[in-house]
């Protein structure tokens, strides 16, 4: 396996510098109309290139739906929204059949979800039955209506918000069901300066005055900038270790932390292993480099990680946040 891994040509410097300008063009278009929330920007762009879905949790109004549209329209991609809603069915969101009686047949009516970017808008609002049904389609890649197969466009990424202050009328996502999402990104406040620049944009938008022009890119370049990760060269030593990191979420791994079990239920699985050496390699390319280092594991462990480890009874009592344990995990296991 490793042999194969090796054999993969090489990203070139040529290619990772057109990486990099692909990259900043997105970035300069998401920045004029999503005022800071850096952690958000890095978090969306490195999905899209990993080729994974996210899910954002926060409380209303810090732009999710608007970073959501301005990553789709950076990007040239179509976008549909979803406003989940416990009456909201599969059918709603995957397709249904129609019968036309001037013809006396049933044509297809694709739903919302076949669009490059899909945002479900507070997902755990939705009912067990559509939460799997998305579910499926995130995994499967396309939808199945009266027996036809129906491929989704290519990239596909889902953007699922859930709000984590109103319980009433909620479902919440299963745990098991949360792993199949590559990252679990927190948002926050805006600073204070932050905050006054969103007014001054608001204000200067209610003037008539537009951002500067930014050629967004192309789909067949988000598609090159995937092919270009899954080359990023990750060093048997950064597998290796990524794997201690894994193993020690589940009480093993070389150095296992003394009554971490305590706190974890259940460790991260393999998938979360695949996610952070998917990730890094994203994080490296959007740095110019055709290969992984540490520090590129170590960028979005808290987001890639948080919603795969099962905390114990004792650990949601007491209040131990998931990024405190990640952070334990990252400071036992050796640095390569």
């Amino acid at each position: 396996m490793s042999s194969d891994i090796e054999q993969v040509e090489p990203v070139t410097a040529e290619e990772a510098q057109r990486a990099v300008d692909l990259v900043g063009r997105v970035e300069r278009i998401f920045g004029q109309k999503v005022i800071g929330q850096d952690a958000l920007r890095t978090a969306l762009v490195s999905a899209l290139l990993a080729g994974g879905h996210i899910l954002l949790e926060s409380v209303p109004g810090l732009a999710k739906t608007t970073a959501a549209s301005t990553l789709a329209q950076a990007v040239s991609g179509s976008f549909h929204r979803i406003q989940c809603t416990p009456d909201l069915m599969p059918n709603d969101i995957v397709g249904t059949q129609i019968f036309n009686y001037a013809t006396n047949e049933f044509s297809t009516q694709l739903g919302p979800v076949h669009a490059n970017f899909v945002l479900m808008d507070e997902i755990n609002r939705s009912s067990a039955k559509t939460q799997s049904a998305m579910l499926e389609a995130m995994q499967e890649r396309q939808t199945s209506i009266g027996g036809e197969i129906y491929p989704l466009p290519h990239p596909f990424m889902t953007l699922a918000t859930q709000n984590p202050i109103e319980e009433e009328g909620t479902y919440v996502l299963p745990e098991a069901q949360m792993d199949r999402f590559l990252m679990k990104e927190v948002v926050t406040y805006p600073a204070p300066g932050e905050e006054v620049e969103i007014l001054d944009l608001v204000s200067a938008q209610g003037r008539g005055r537009k951002p500067e022009s930014i050629e967004p890119i192309t789909i067949e370049e988000v598609l090159y900038l995937q092919s270009l990760v899954s080359r990023v060269y990750v060093d048997l030593s950064i597998r290796q270790y990524i794997v201690a990191l894994i193993n020690t979420t589940r009480g093993g791994g070389p150095r296992p932390l003394p009554n971490f079990t305590d706190h974890v239920r259940v460790g991260a699985s393999p998938r979360g292993g695949i996610a952070l050496m998917q990730v890094a390699q994203a994080i490296a390319l959007m740095a110019g480099r055709s290969y992984v280092v540490p520090d590129d594991v170590k960028a979005l462990r808290h987001a890639v990680l948080r919603h795969r480890l099962v905390r114990t009874y004792d650990a949601l009592a007491n209040n131990v946040a998931p990024e405190a344990l990640i952070d334990a995990v990252f400071a036992t296991v050796p640095t390569p």
